[in-house]
């Protein structure tokens, strides 16, 4: 197993994490956010952080590299993957015609991903832009017990499914970048 990394990290007071606490740009000082909703965005705003963080100092190739087979998931690819999500929640919110997804066709943001700078930057530009259009649409829409969109979801849900996705994809960002070059941590 001589092509396998070393495990690594950056942090230097707390080996096992990913970077010291005081330059964490996730910690806070202090009492957590009183109320559901700014918790619910805390927790988003500090997995968006992570995935950003899990794909730092990395090249195209390494951003674009694949996990095992058959899966073509790689950190681009949740990239981009994100950045179509985030568009598909402004759908749940509308009785309108659907926002045409960003890729095309079925899993093109996995499959799309490849080791090109440009591609790189298009992904990391359609998920903040489509990250800020999906809050921008939500502010709109303070009470979380409010049902809207065609299937009448409620705030609250969307809100808690959008911390999940994220949660559940910086899971497979640890062990994707720990493929990549060993780095581990929270």
């Amino acid at each position: 197993m001589g092509d396998r990394p070393a495990r690594w990290t950056e942090a230097t007071v707390y080996p096992d994490m990913w970077a010291d606490p005081d330059r964490d740009p996730r910690n806070s000082e202090g009492v957590s956010p009183d109320g559901e909703l700014p918790t619910l965005k805390q927790y988003l705003t500090d997995h968006r952080l992570t995935i950003l963080m899990k794909c730092e100092t990395l090249t195209p190739d390494q951003l674009a590299r694949r996990s095992v087979p058959p899966s073509t998931m790689s950190l681009l690819g949740l990239i981009r993957h994100l950045a179509e999500v985030e568009r598909d929640w402004r759908n749940w919110l509308s009785t309108d015609a659907p926002f045409p997804t960003l890729y095309g066709r079925r899993d093109a943001d996995f499959d799309g991903a490849t080791a090109d700078e440009a591609v790189v930057d298009e992904a990391r530009t359609d998920l903040a832009r489509e990250q800020e259009l999906t809050d921008a649409a939500l502010a709109l829409h303070s009470d979380l017990g409010q049902r809207v969109g065609r299937d009448g979801i409620a705030i609250r849900e969307l809100m808690v499914h959008r911390v999940e996705e994220y949660a559940r994809h910086c899971g497979h960002a640890d062990l994707l970048r720990e493929c990549i070059d060993g780095r581990v941590g929270q």
